[in-house]
């Protein structure tokens, strides 16, 4: 079974006050950098590893992804999920999904992460309508 990996960039947040209190640039206002409503999709194959080259050409409708504290902060979990890896077991409603944001305390990106799986077989088509990868509650990971 092959894996890919899709971000989505749910928001950006912009917190003045921090801004204001702690930046060279007070004004600096939201992360500059992405859009909510972007789209990223990564994978690992002989012919294209995004991955490796760190986002390049990953933007749907033509782009890379732009920021290597961004970078950072969601490049393991898209790791494990070209790997076929639960991102974050129990602690979403989904193992195969995660929600982060980059590492700009006073212009944070909000990304949702997801695995992708692409079954290559009938066998692996079948085996993964079988899964389920949905959590609740009652198994929730709480830290």
């Amino acid at each position: 079974m092959q894996h890919k990996c899709k971000i989505t960039v749910l928001e950006t947040k912009v917190f003045p006050d921090l801004q204001e209190k702690y930046l060279a640039n007070p004004q600096s206002g939201p992360c500059p950098c992405f859009k909510a409503g972007q789209v990223f999709e990564f994978e690992r194959t002989p012919e294209n590893d995004s991955f490796y080259h760190l986002g390049k050409g990953t933007l749907v409708g033509d782009g890379d992804f732009p920021c290597g504290e961004a970078w950072d902060a969601v490049s393991r979990y898209v790791y494990t999920a070209l790997q076929g890896g639960s991102i974050m077991k129990s602690w979403t409603n989904d193992d195969r999904m995660m929600i982060a944001c980059c590492n700009d305390g006073t212009r944070p990106v909000v990304f949702k992460i997801e695995r992708i799986d692409v079954p290559e077989t009938d066998e692996e088509a079948e085996w993964l309508a079988r899964q389920d990868f949905t959590n609740g509650k009652d198994n929730a990971y709480t830290g």
